[in-house]
């Protein structure tokens, strides 16, 4: 005992065995991990866990020989609301082989499942009970569930009580985060000291022995209504590790214990190691646990320290992810966090036993929202930061907090602005098709120049593509948006314009020739308000050429056919333009040996015709279009008639680069 008490008490053997359990973690989580089942199989018996009701939609994960996230499109109510949470069931379906991100820098779904050991989704046809559940744990959580939902205030109860934030009203999550505030509202450490700490109040009287036993089984139960939420889980284990050094007398101070904790958490279950809850949570604890003695003074006083310390350490981690930083963060946390701390989340546990509570806390929560909307942004954009940059920021946090040094805050700031406006230093051209499922949207990129053609539009899916466009176009360093043009005014290339310019810089936008429809006119009036300026049929801008030769009587035909080379590489981008166009083009202009073509109409059998194709004989051919999409785009004729050039696809490829650097072109595809 003497010898292991000498040894978790220094702390460079406990760093070294972080480092050690870090890069392990790191290495099994990025093993491939063979399903046990095939893509054929269609039958599986398992307990359904973490239900969800959307519309018409059931969704939960089925815990059988291996989780399996399900889908299931009900008829009726009636068809879903027979099964709970514990129930084994057969189910009937089709597996599906989940997709990775297709527009780079943006949420990738397949790594997210497979961190939660979920190698497939499963489109259910057919739900059978087999056994109605029986076990005590998962009653009471479907019975809590069931309860909470019946509440006004249900949304914020689900976030604190579950961690479950889908249920907020649209956009409210979302500011939060753009206040930089979101992290109030994961269920972390703060949630598990208040917990732990009315515990041990309540069993005061009992030995330490016995009362925390009672309080790390009631810890342990919350982490089970929370689906083990990893923020709880480092918080537990931090508890756990505290109460092993109190009983044992192993004399570790608070650091060592965290680290410690994490250590044998990360042992345990690896996959934590790649969850960004687990990390915010793991660095901002460490960074306050590390200075908790320049933690003094007056309340006010000791927020903003906390405040500082918390967001010193986290600002790499929220640049890698969300590529961008409010520098009013600080302040909104001010204001935001007692709020929460000292008024949401104790009324929350409070009103689920006092329920005629329910209404007042409802009230609150509105005049909370209200107060929150009042709050500032000053958002800064930035590039993704590479990990060298992260390694030496830190290194010099490290180094201030052993100096306090003012230098070495002005160093980590240079590294970050370094990082930032690093792109101005690369000199290449990229054009960049991004998958917007059936719809346009290409952006023409070189250092601070930036250029988007069409934006896509929601046509087959409720998914809202302008997010992920807007946080790839931070991640490269095009903070804003010299040009919007616009082919043409059908939704599938303009429909997110509103979208994109009331979350995004955009200094100019261009129309195509012609009246202007609805959908351009609702867009002129959003422009209006932010004085961005628009054109319309208009003949070059820069290095780009407009060849539409007249007005037609069709949206389509009336397409922005847009022509630019790009250091000696010949691009050309047809819009929607249909044969009678191409036709006109091809008459007027000489157009042989274009090196990137993005294939009008989206392959469809109106455009592409073969006279055109052979008249500009594309090298490279882009077709932009949507998985699995109604239309059968791009028509077989149209493929045939590109057979002599190289064909990418966005349903096949996703989101397609090419970068030319030295007057070499490099091709990168973003593949599902």
């Amino acid at each position: 005992m003497l010898r292991l008490k000498i040894i978790l008490q220094s702390k460079i053997l406990l760093y070294i065995c972080l480092i050690i359990v870090i890069s392990i973690s790191l290495i099994r989580v990025n093993i491939n991990q063979k399903s046990i089942y095939n893509i054929n199989d269609n039958s599986f018996i398992g307990i359904i866990d973490n239900i969800k009701i959307d519309d018409d939609k059931y969704t939960f994960i089925l815990k059988a020989k291996e989780n399996l996230k399900c889908t299931y499109y009900y008829k009726d109510i009636n068809d879903v609301n027979n099964f709970n949470i514990g129930d084994k069931v057969q189910v009937l379906g089709k597996l599906n082989i989940p997709m990775n991100n297709t527009t780079p820098n943006t949420f990738n779904y397949k790594k997210y499942l497979k961190y939660n050991n979920i190698n497939y989704t499963l489109t259910v046809t057919n739900i059978k009970i087999i056994k109605k559940n029986k076990n005590i744990l998962y009653i009471l959580k479907d019975k809590l569930i069931k309860y909470v939902d019946k509440f006004k205030s249900k949304s914020y109860l689900n976030m604190f009580i579950f961690g479950n934030k889908d249920e907020l009203t649209e956009g409210v999550y979302e500011q939060y985060q753009r206040l930089s505030v979101s992290h109030v509202f994961a269920i972390s450490g703060m949630h598990v000291s208040l917990f732990s700490g009315i515990l041990l109040k309540l069993l005061k009287r009992l030995r330490d022995n016995i009362k925390y036993p009672i309080v790390i089984v009631f810890l342990l139960f919350y982490a089970y209504l929370t689906n083990f939420a990893a923020s709880i889980l480092r918080s537990i284990s931090f508890f756990i590790t505290s109460f092993v050094n109190k009983k044992y007398d192993l004399n570790l101070d608070s650091i060592n214990i965290f680290i410690l904790s994490i250590s044998i958490l990360l042992i345990i279950i690896p996959n934590l190691i790649v969850n960004i809850g687990f990390i915010y949570s793991s660095v901002i604890s460490y960074g306050l646990i590390k200075h908790s003695s320049l933690i003094k003074g007056n309340y006010i006083i000791k927020s903003i320290k906390i405040s500082t310390i918390a967001n010193l350490y986290s600002i790499p981690i929220t640049l890698r992810t969300t590529y961008k930083y409010n520098l009013l963060g600080i302040v909104n946390n001010l204001i935001v966090v007692p709020f929460v701390s000292f008024i949401l989340y104790p009324l929350s546990l409070i009103i689920l036993i006092i329920k005629p509570l329910d209404g007042i806390y409802f009230k609150i929560i509105n005049i909370f929202e209200v107060i929150v909307n009042k709050l500032f942004i000053l958002d800064i954009s930035f590039i993704k930061l590479s990990t060298i940059t992260i390694i030496i920021y830190y290194i010099l946090l490290t180094i201030f907090f052993m100096s306090y040094e003012k230098k070495y805050l002005v160093l980590m700031l240079i590294t970050l602005l370094f990082n930032k406006y690093i792109y101005l230093l690369d000199n290449s051209y990229y054009a960049y098709t991004l998958d917007v499922g059936q719809g346009d949207s290409i952006l023409i990129k070189h250092k601070d120049s930036n250029i988007l053609i069409d934006t896509g539009g929601k046509v087959d899916s409720n998914y809202l593509y302008t997010n992920n466009t807007i946080m790839f176009l931070k991640s490269i360093g095009a903070y804003q948006i010299d040009y919007l043009i616009l082919t043409h005014g059908d939704f599938d290339h303009m429909g997110e314009a509103i979208n994109l310019v009331n979350n995004f810089k955009v200094e100019k936008v261009i129309f195509n020739c012609g009246e202007f429809n609805e959908l351009e006119q609702e867009l002129i009036q959003t422009l209006d308000k932010k004085h961005i300026k628009y054109y319309s049929c208009i003949s070059n801008i820069d290095n780009m050429y407009f060849l539409q030769t007249k007005e037609y009587d069709n949206e389509n035909d009336n397409s922005n056919v847009i022509y630019t080379e790009l250091n000696g590489y010949k691009f050309m981008f047809m819009g929607d333009a249909s044969t009678t166009t191409e036709k006109e083009i091809l008459n007027k202009y000489n157009l042989l040996d274009i090196d990137v073509l993005k294939v009008g109409h989206h392959g469809s059998k109106t455009s592409s015709g073969k006279e055109f194709i052979d008249g500009t004989n594309p090298k490279y051919s882009i077709i932009s279009v949507g998985k699995n999409n109604r239309y059968g785009h791009p028509n077989k004729e149209v493929l045939d008639n590109l057979s002599n050039s190289k064909i990418y696809r966005t349903d096949q490829d996703g989101s397609i680069m090419f970068k030319i650097k030295n007057n070499k072109l490099k091709i990168e595809t973003c593949s599902p």
